[in-house]
């Protein structure tokens, strides 16, 4: 679909639409990607959230036309933190303030949203050019989406895209702890374990322009991410992390206390006893693993069913347009 085409998509009257997008010392672009907004969506708001920028983002950003707030704390997951809690709409549009996507798509986006009921929209990337996409970053993102779908089930190919489209009950349900880049990862998660109604939609993703420089740094941001997976995987599946343990440590026992087993029974005596007492610490640990899972798992089903309740209170996106056209009809 080429931009003549986008522009003419038209979401449904009546939704109340934010653009938030967050802001570090993007001077090169953020005018441009506010003005886009305000030509592709001339009906929403358009927040900007800085966060700490030491250039003269914020300025350009009120000359543009976007309302600015700002976030002290600096990281990614931060700024995301404010924004969800102090803008209210039916739609959320999250976008990286750097010029690299396609803004055009934003009606189509939302449309989606809107007439599918869906609760989140990703804008999956796809390369314009040669340069938009580093190989790092590239494989990065490839390694970290698909341990996400081993361990929390498939959904999303980008999962670490920064343009979502979201709904409030996305938005208002979100218990968010990350502090940097790693908060697309918690987003993603958030979306997989309450099975949300999503959908990915392809968008043109370009190469930064001159003067604008990456914020991510692929390995120390790539290991916070991890990380963030793995404490993801301990909150949210405690018995499949807790079951590899088990097994593991089975398996180890099993190994270490097979020689000292056979020798007894060959000669009645145990003459190896140190490997005797660490198959058994082995075995004793395997099974304490195994409780912790069953016990935390029991925890964990009850904090998705509190989330879920806590998801189900809040309007869908259907129940918010209904609402819009239930007032106006009065």
């Amino acid at each position: 679909m080429d931009d003549g085409d986008k522009s003419t998509v038209q979401f449904p009257d009546g939704l109340n639409v934010a653009v938030i997008l967050p802001c570090y010392n993007e001077a090169a672009t953020i005018a441009r990607v506010v003005e886009e907004f305000r030509t592709y969506l001339p009906g929403a708001r358009i927040y900007v959230f800085d966060n700490n920028s030491a250039d003269n983002s914020v300025a350009l950003a009120r000359e543009a036309g976007a309302i600015v707030r700002t976030e002290s704390r600096q990281g990614k997951g931060h700024v995301v933190r404010r924004m969800f809690a102090d803008v209210d709409a039916d739609v959320y549009v999250m976008c990286d303030s750097d010029n690299t996507y396609d803004v055009s798509a934003a009606p189509e986006l939302i449309a989606k949203l809107a007439d599918g009921g869906l609760d989140l929209v990703v804008g999956a990337r796809e390369e314009v050019g040669t340069a938009a996409y580093p190989p790092a970053h590239r494989f990065g993102n490839w390694m970290l989406t698909t341990l996400v779908k081993f361990i929390f089930g498939d959904g999303f190919d980008d999962m670490l895209s920064g343009y979502r489209v979201m709904s409030r009950r996305f938005v208002k349900s979100f218990p968010q702890m990350s502090r940097g880049f790693e908060i697309e990862t918690e987003l993603t998660v958030h979306a997989l374990q309450l099975e949300m109604p999503a959908l990915e939609v392809k968008t043109d993703y370009r190469e930064r322009p001159l003067g604008s420089d990456s914020k991510l740094k692929t390995i120390p941001d790539g290991i916070r991410i991890l990380t963030t997976i793995m404490v993801l995987l301990r909150q949210e599946r405690p018995l499949y992390m807790f079951g590899l343990a088990f097994v593991s440590l089975v398996i180890l026992s099993v190994l270490v206390g097979t020689p000292v087993v056979l020798e007894f029974f060959r000669s009645g005596t145990v003459p190896q006893l140190p490997s005797a007492v660490l198959a058994t610490g082995l075995m004793i640990l395997g099974f304490l693993s195994l409780f912790c899972g069953l016990i935390l798992d029991t925890v964990t089903r009850g904090r998705n069913e509190a989330k879920r309740l806590r998801y189900l209170e809040l309007p869908g996106i259907e129940a918010s347009r209904l609402d819009e056209v239930r007032e106006s009809s009065r």
